[in-house]
């Protein structure tokens, strides 16, 4: 249109760095993080992030450069999130569940030039170079993560670093707001992992989006249950600068410390994947403190089982569902909740919420498919499909993987991988993964409908379902079951407790109790199930007869 233009006055590239400058300009004398003792203002917290920028930049961190980092919810990886890119370089965060081994391919994969990592990992971390050095000449430089404050000489040590560095470091803006701020890593729960790329510019946006959907007003206080390095915090980790809230960061979870925290700080915001729910929920009595206040939950990751959901109300807390895939970096859709829904009986306002909702405002379009045809299942609420999403918060691409992203773009649309229906008001509700999906008898068995009833026995604190091979059936229901302390029931008894619930081909033909294997981020690791279930071989019997 006539006079029209862009220049810098109207247009600068969108990048989460912004919500730094501005938490230390607005907030600057407000708390911004809380690590046991230490504390740290947002003025403070700014001039780490330059320190941390400049010490990077000496060591030659540019443009396109990616640092590793090994570290639980503590200070630093939260300053990193922040220091990497405003020297242009691309933050990678590792799971600190991973071996040597898996750190090792990481490693080399992501072409890492500089390794931080926690003190309390370092092995681990040694280990990874040690293997890398077999046949890698030039390895990342290593530097050590020491607890903040701690006087170590070592010129490789964080801390250290920051006391040598300028604190009036010029921030390298980007250029592009589509050039890439961080390389996540897949949980690997399905294949090996991929290496999701995520630029400044959806970074930023899912960052705001994030904030809505957590109903976030300014100065939260935000308790560090999901772990940092699962798609940079859930965004959360810019967001939460976004509207000068309070970190708590927490570098080990247990239901007495998310207790002791949301009482002593008066947390208002955290997260985590069901499996963090259940902590809460089963939480002994002697650990459990009143609210100080509404505690809002945002839960994700894997569906929520019912009755977790109606515990955490009865607890006090407000939770909200979300959904999505580090590809989309973390939430894309969520469970938005109408007030006539708050009428309705315990259980069905339980099942309502245990859905994963409609998309976010980032998130374009949301839709159910069929993968082959690319047609829209009918929201009908039984016709299954794969859960498609397009929008300005999707990946920019695996890294290093052309064939990969191609696929999963198929058609202009992200392919999830995940199956689910689309019901009458629109809101999808997962079945499973394509991969986990059971097919017995022909017949199609969500493992997510069984898990929700093995939730619901009031002896299970956790399970997961995978199927077993059955020369017969071609697949069956496959339990592993792990029971609260104390309690005592035998797999026959879970398996008429199911067959009462649902229609008998979906129960259970074989319990295995156990612990649960699962990511640090809460997702179980089903593809170590399915090989022991696997391991079994088919059940013998004498004869056939009808499930």
């Amino acid at each position: 249109m006539e006079g029209s233009v862009r220049c810098s006055a109207n247009y600068v590239p969108l990048t989460p760095l912004s919500f730094l400058e501005r938490a230390a300009a607005v907030y600057g004398d407000r708390t911004s993080v809380i690590y046991g003792d230490v504390r740290f203002t947002w003025r403070e917290t700014r001039e780490r992030t330059l320190r941390i920028a400049s010490a990077l930049s000496r060591m030659g961190i540019s443009q396109g450069d990616v640092v590793a980092v090994l570290a639980p919810n503590i200070p630093a990886i939260y300053e990193l999130h922040f220091g990497v890119p405003m020297t242009g370089g691309i933050l990678c965060t590792l799971n600190i569940r991973h071996d040597s081994a898996m750190l090792s391919v990481l490693l080399r994969h992501s072409n890492a030039k500089v390794f931080f990592v926690d003190h309390q990992l370092l092995s681990v971390g040694q280990g990874a170079l040690r293997i890398l050095a077999e046949d890698q000449a030039t390895l990342p430089l290593l530097v050590i993560i020491s607890e903040p404050g701690e006087a170590l000489p070592a010129d490789n040590h964080y801390e250290a670093l920051l006391r040598t560095a300028d604190p009036h470091f010029s921030i390298k803006w980007p250029l592009d707001e589509c050039d890439p701020i961080s390389l996540n890593y897949t949980s690997g729960t399905t294949s090996k992992p991929k290496g999701v790329i995520f630029t400044h510019r959806g970074a930023y946006l899912n960052s705001i989006a994030a904030v809505l959907l957590h109903d976030m007003t300014t100065m939260p206080v935000y308790l560090w249950t999901v772990p940092m390095f699962h798609c940079n915090g859930w965004c959360l980790t810019w967001g939460v600068a976004a509207q000068g809230g309070t970190n708590i960061c927490l570098r080990n979870i247990s239901p007495g410390a998310i207790f002791d925290k949301i009482f002593l700080h008066k947390v208002t915001h955290m997260d985590g994947a069901p499996t963090v729910l259940n902590i809460i929920v089963n939480a002994p009595v002697s650990d459990r403190k009143p609210l100080p206040g509404r505690v809002t939950v945002v839960t994700g990751a894997a569906p929520p089982p019912p009755k977790v959901l109606f515990q955490m109300e009865d607890l006090g807390f407000h939770v909200i569902h979300v959904y999505g895939l580090t590809e989309t970096y973390g939430p894309a859709t969520v469970c938005t909740w109408h007030p006539e829904w708050d009428l309705l009986p315990p259980e069905d306002r339980a099942k309502l919420k245990s859905r994963q909702g409609n998309r976010h405002f980032c998130i374009e379009e949301l839709d159910v498919k069929d993968p082959v045809t690319m047609k829209s299942v009918p929201a009908d609420g039984k016709s299954l499909g794969e859960v498609m999403l397009r929008g300005n918060t999707v990946m920019a691409g695996y890294y290093k993987d052309v064939e990969e992203t191609s696929k999963s773009f198929a058609g202009g649309w992200f392919h999830s991988g995940d199956l689910a229906v689309r019901e009458a008001d629109g809101y999808i509700k997962l079945k499973d993964r394509s991969k986990d999906i059971i097919i017995s008898g022909g017949e199609n068995i969500s493992t997510i409908e069984v898990e929700s009833v093995l939730f619901s026995h009031q002896a299970v604190l956790d399970a997961a379902v995978v199927s077993r091979p059955d020369d017969y059936w071609g697949e069956t229901p496959c339990a592993f079951v792990k029971l609260k302390e104390g309690s005592n029931v035998s797999s026959e008894e879970i398996i008429t407790f199911c067959r009462a619930k649902l229609p008998h081909y979906m129960a259970p033909r074989t319990v295995i109790f156990e612990e649960i294997p699962k990511t640090s981020t809460g997702k179980v690791q089903k593809f170590v199930l399915r090989e022991k279930a696997k391991a079994l071989g088919s059940p013998f019997r004498s004869g056939h007869r009808k499930l």
